[in-house]
């Protein structure tokens, strides 16, 4: 508002400078090469007449080749003048006086989130903390940013932390700080927030994995990674050697896999109904969905068909889970033909590191020539060809965009229909199309650093693959001794009971006979709102 009012003043000022200027050339004129005096008065009036373009009184007509020079002139200047008071001087102060003002303060709180910096990294967390009930201020310097937060409800503070930011948002009542910003940004947050009297956990998500010391020293209780924890889960998905050694996001427990099997065309399960293929009796996994087109069908029955081309989600145990993907997959795929990764970025880098190290052959696809073995364009056919894309073992796409991501799947699928394509997400939202698109897995950095946070922040194990299918672990103590068909989890809640740890053993058939034990941990799968009421109800 300041800097429109400050343009508003300048033009207040300069009009009546130009016209009473415009009006002493003119006098002058008249005089001297017109032989016509004009009063100063009469000048003013011909000058506003002249610059305003609203026509002319009793001067209408000049002889002298000077005065038509100088009246055309000051008639364009005129023009312009018009043309640029809209777009310069007006349009700016009403849209600063009509648009919605940027939040400064905010009321007292307590027991509190404080994000610094919005990203993607903090997508995911920002719902878990507010489907738990608690209070979340972000407090976003960039106005840009700021203004789409507050349309989707989110309460901001567009101040910055050299304007006081941390104190107008409480912070030494604050229950913790996520520090997201860049990492220089974050150790001055920190500090700040220390001196401040913050006695919460704070939380940094670090660029570089060189200053986790740092970060650590400036008072962070703790730092991560998220990039390369999002690039370790995307080469456990590429490497089933990693599976083992590697902790990705898709692990709850000390049994339970999470994983998304694609089912190959040829695949003898595509066609059959879960029931008629046996799937929990026969291979010891539950099929919490199923991806088809992009869809996801959260609440499979037993009647559900699996779909070619389309991609199941499954809950069992590693060595369940990886005979079942060789079923779907209509045999085992090569094991010592490469991975193939595009995009050596920070996430890209790490995927090659972890492949390398666990004796993986890998083949990197990139622009520039630092770290790749091909350079090119992941999207041109003739360097998919030089890589020989169609018989490689999977390849991982950590590309900086997702619509480059999505057009390489489409790309990909289409060249190489047998092979997993693991694609890295930035965004969440746009997971389901990259699966559409034709890639096998999709994991977002919002998912990882969310589901890291969320743990340490709620004490909530969890893995959210959507929406509407989240797998939730908590102790089933409440329930001992009772069985889950009596208890009518799924009609009161909407969540089913898919796998029981108990002890060593992991059970996935919990048939008619099975009862809850103490010390038992469940693994509830459902969607948010389900798991909520799972929570209310059983604990």
């Amino acid at each position: 508002m300041l800097r429109s009012r400050q343009r508003l003043a300048i033009l207040v000022l300069s009009v009546p400078v130009l016209v009473a200027g415009s009006a002493v050339v003119y006098m002058f004129g008249m005089q001297v090469l017109e032989g016509a005096p004009r009063s100063f008065w009469q000048s003013v009036g011909w000058a506003a007449e002249t610059i305003s373009t609203t026509g002319y009184g009793a001067d209408a007509t000049w002889r002298h080749p000077a005065m038509v020079l100088f009246v055309a002139g000051l008639q364009f200047i005129g023009v312009f003048l018009i043309f640029l008071v809209f777009p310069i001087y007006l349009i700016p102060l009403l849209e600063e006086r009509f648009e919605t003002r940027l939040p400064t303060t905010v009321k007292a709180l307590a027991d509190h989130l404080v994000v610094y910096r919005y990203g993607p990294a903090v997508e995911t967390l920002l719902a878990e903390v507010e489907r738990a009930g608690v209070e979340v201020v972000v407090i976003e310097p960039d106005p840009a940013l700021a203004r789409k937060l507050m349309a989707r409800g989110q309460r901001v503070l567009a101040v910055s932390l050299e304007d006081g930011a941390l104190e107008k948002v409480h912070i030494a009542a604050a229950r913790a700080l996520i520090a997201n910003g860049s990492d220089d940004e974050d150790a001055a947050v920190i500090l700040s927030a220390r001196q401040l009297g913050c006695r919460g956990e704070i939380l940094a998500l670090v660029e570089a994995p060189l200053h986790l010391p740092a970060m650590r020293l400036a008072g962070a209780t703790a730092a991560y990674t998220p990039r390369h924890v999002l690039g370790a889960a995307l080469a456990a998905q590429a490497s089933r050697r990693l599976q083992s050694i590697v902790s990705g996001a898709q692990h709850l427990g000390r049994k339970l896999a999470i994983q998304e099997i694609r089912v190959g065309p040829d695949s003898p399960l595509a066609g059959q109904t879960l029931a008629a293929a046996g799937v929990g009796r026969l291979t010891g996994v539950t099929v919490l969905g199923q991806w088809i087109g992009g869809d996801l069908e959260s609440q499979p029955t037993a009647e559900t068909r699996i779909a070619a081309n389309g991609i199941l989600v499954l809950a069992g145990g590693e060595e369940a889970v990886d005979r079942f993907a060789t079923a779907c997959a209509g045999g085992a795929r090569p094991s010592r033909t490469p991975v193939v990764v595009a995009g050596y970025g920070e996430v890209g880098a790490k995927v090659v590191q972890l492949l390398r190290d666990a004796g993986e052959p890998v083949v990197v696809v990139d622009r520039t020539a630092a770290g790749a073995d091909v350079v090119g364009d992941v999207l041109d056919r003739q360097v998919l060809d030089r890589v020989e894309i169609a018989s490689a073992s999977a390849v991982v796409l950590a590309l900086d965009s997702d619509s480059a991501t999505l057009f390489a799947s489409v790309v990909i699928r289409d060249l190489a229909p047998r092979v997993p394509i693991i694609a890295r997400v930035n965004h969440s939202e746009n997971i389901d199309r990259i699966h559409a698109a034709g890639a096998d897995f999709a994991l977002s950095i919002s998912q990882v650093a969310g589901q890291l946070l969320a743990r340490r922040l709620l004490g909530e194990e969890a893995i959210a693959l959507d929406s509407q299918l989240k797998v939730l672990k908590t102790s089933a103590d409440a329930l001992a001794g009772q069985r889950p068909a009596d208890l009518r989890i799924r009609e009161r809640t909407g969540c089913s009971v898919v796998a029981v740890e108990r002890g060593e053993e992991l059970i996935v058939d919990l048939g008619s006979d099975f009862r809850f034990a103490r010390g038992d941990v469940a693994f509830v799968a459902g969607s948010d709102e389900a798991t909520r009421r799972y929570g209310e109800q059983f604990g």
